[in-house]
């Protein structure tokens, strides 16, 4: 089967985009594992899925699929390429869209500056619906606002929050010397995460400036994460370490992250660029 494609990137998370709105393409967890493979595919963090409105009340649906061929519920920079796709490929005029995610739905604007900034919605603190079970952890504070982790012979203290997806954010003295490639797939596949999660090593730089790197489920370290970024943002906020507005240095660029407390939704306002389009042949 042949198909067509665009490669986009956003503060160097980068993906395969599908335009599947005039049907499916009925691709299997082993076509998007190759999709993503770096030496015989395209070669992607993540596979998006474009599709026509399920419903009158959104503009469009989009699918999340891993690198490995998981599905997955949301993604803050494929959130971002998804509305420069729609309008680069005459799909949409509107510079604002909702689209229909896994996770819910969300808002998109496109800015007069070239950026994306995304309405991602409110933060899941209820650890029922991150989901999190503390029977496999032990709260660090009265509040539980940091959640202690056993990896083997050593411990971190997470906080946990879900932005469509779940995340487990540490705070380490220096991001670059942290143990990201030992310590993200023990706190992935953790047993109090049912679903695995995505690991987040925040270093604060000042109360508007963080820098983050993130092993994403699925995946491994990512360039960038978008919904990392938004639950590392929240995370320092609740713990009284950041204000409302904090800019995020990730290893591919830089994200605005903004979110005024409980009740409020979280912005992200971020890059997003096409590399290229092409078509390749799908063997099965």
């Amino acid at each position: 089967m042949r198909i067509r494609f665009t490669k986009m990137q956003g503060a160097g998370n980068d993906f395969v985009v599908l335009d599947e709105t005039r049907g499916l393409l009925g691709l299997t967890a082993a076509d998007y594992r190759f999709l993503a493979d770096r030496h015989f595919g395209v070669g992607a963090d993540q596979i998006l899925s474009v599709r026509a409105a399920p419903t009158p009340d959104v503009d469009f649906e989009y699918v999340i699929h891993n690198a490995d061929g998981g599905e997955v519920e949301q993604c803050g920079n494929g959130s971002r390429c998804f509305v420069r796709f729609v309008l680069e490929q005459g799909l949409t005029q509107k510079n604002t869209v909702r689209v229909k995610v896994h996770g819910g739905v969300i808002t998109l604007h496109e800015l007069p500056d070239g950026q994306v900034k995304v309405d991602m919605g409110e933060p899941v603190l209820d650890l029922q619906r991150i989901p999190f079970n503390p029977a496999h952890a032990s709260s660090v504070n009265e509040q539980a606002l940091l959640w202690r982790l056993a990896l083997g012979e050593q411990h971190a203290a997470v906080a946990v929050v879900s932005m469509g997806n779940p995340h487990a954010v540490m705070a380490v003295a220096d991001v670059e010397q942290a143990p990201v490639a030992s310590l993200g797939p023990l706190i992935e596949h953790h047993a109090a995460f049912p679903n695995r999660v995505n690991a987040g090593f925040m270093q604060i730089v000042s109360r508007s400036q963080i820098k983050l790197r993130v092993f994403e489920r699925g995946s491994g370290e990512t360039l960038a994460c978008g919904t990392g970024a938004c639950a590392a943002v929240v995370a320092g906020i609740r713990l009284g370490l950041l204000d409302s507005q904090v800019q995020v240095q990730t290893r591919g660029g830089v994200l605005m992250i903004e979110w005024q407390g409980a009740g409020q939704p979280v912005f992200m306002t971020g890059p997003a660029n096409t590399v290229f389009s092409g078509e390749m042949e799908i063997t099965r």
